[in-house]
């Protein structure tokens, strides 16, 4: 039977409806278990691959044998969650106009045919889904509804047509308190950004759970163009601290985002020597410690003070010694950091565990 039943979704997929027929009129084979037929390892019925694949006449076939639109295969998916996902829309306009099928299904992790659509640009497909009711409001198991998903994707006629369908869907957060404007600003997307800053109403500096800002999420990957839409529109605060007291220029230095610690510290007078308000780290040793030795030349250039302390007394050349790290510790000591003790009085060179970084020490 698992012979026939591979054959039967193989032929689903490939959209092949004459060949489906001639293996349920079969004698050799049961009917009723080829149409059930779901693979293995993914669960996938001729359902699933037919609207997967955007093949309507096999779905058409389907249903005039009886086949089950609402099955669900290893992920949780039933064939609306694939034609929403794969941007048919000719499937999905079938699939909704069958009975029984549900526009808000939910598959694994929760997300609905809504939220998978909404990972396009295919305003179609969404504005049928939503016509049939379905509900951008419903929420994955990490608190993303449809808009948190279009501004992720940055599909500004998607965002613009869900704020049309319900003018506040853009006061949202996730579980963990971010706001579509957060994943905007993270993933560059600029056109979103400026969408939302003029049709929602996001609090300045809004923070998530970790006291992250858009302004920070910009930053910490380079997207210098977003950072400057929020200090302008937004009045986005550079100084604001996240929870660990970390300020948009420490996230930037410790990503090794050179071009974020620039504008910070060249257009908007941001002092690079700013430490930290937990531990007083400054961004040369938040680089130490994640072995950006490029960005130490880079805090050094706008002036950072190489020999800089935190709380306990290190340097940045302690933080790459404690490392192991040859690289920071060759560029800290050509820049001109000192071999000086901590509040402990223990050296960078005394932290040492590698012969290779020892030697450094004592070439210089």
């Amino acid at each position: 039977m698992q012979k026939g039943g591979e054959t039967f979704v193989s032929c689903a997929q490939k959209g092949d409806v004459k060949s489906m027929q001639t293996l349920l009129t079969n004698e050799e084979l049961n009917a009723a278990e080829v149409l059930q037929y779901s693979r293995p390892r993914s669960g996938d019925r001729a359902v699933h691959l037919a609207a997967r694949h955007g093949h309507v006449r096999v779905l058409e076939f389907l249903k005039a044998e009886g086949a089950d639109f609402e099955a669900a295969n290893l992920d949780g998916k039933r064939a609306l969650h694939e034609a929403a996902a794969s941007g048919n829309g000719n499937c999905v306009t079938f699939l909704l106009s069958s009975s029984g099928v549900l526009v808000d299904p939910l598959k694994r992790a929760d997300w609905t045919p809504l939220h998978l659509a909404c990972t396009k640009a295919d305003k179609d497909v969404i504005k049928q889904l939503i016509e049939h009711k379905a509900n951008p409001r419903l929420r994955n198991k990490d608190g993303w509804n449809a808009f948190h998903i279009a501004a992720r994707e940055g599909h500004v006629e998607i965002l613009s047509y869900l704020l049309d369908s319900i003018p506040d869907l853009w006061d949202t957060v996730s579980n963990n308190g971010r706001t579509p404007l957060h994943t905007a600003a993270l993933h560059g997307k600029l056109e979103a950004v400026n969408l939302l800053l003029t049709r929602g109403k996001y609090p300045v500096d809004q923070a998530d759970s970790c006291g992250s800002t858009p302004l920070m999420d910009a930053l910490r990957d380079g997207f210098v163009d977003i950072a400057q839409r929020l200090v302008d529109q937004q009045r986005a605060d550079v100084h604001k601290c996240d929870i660990l007291g970390r300020t948009a220029l420490h996230l930037a230095a410790q990503a090794g985002c050179q071009s974020s610690v620039t504008f910070l510290v060249n257009q908007r007078q941001v002092d690079v020597d700013t430490p930290t308000s937990k531990g007083g780290h400054t961004a040369l040793h938040l680089a130490a410690k994640e072995r950006h030795s490029t960005m130490l030349e880079t805090l050094h250039s706008l002036g950072a003070n190489i020999n800089a302390t935190d709380d306990r007394g290190r340097t940045a050349l302690h933080i790459a010694a404690g490392i192991q790290n040859r690289a920071c510790v060759e560029t800290l000591l050509r820049l001109g950091a000192l071999n000086c003790p901590d509040k402990n009085g223990i050296t960078p060179s005394q932290l040492v565990k590698k012969q290779e970084v020892l030697q450094v020490f004592e070439d210089t």
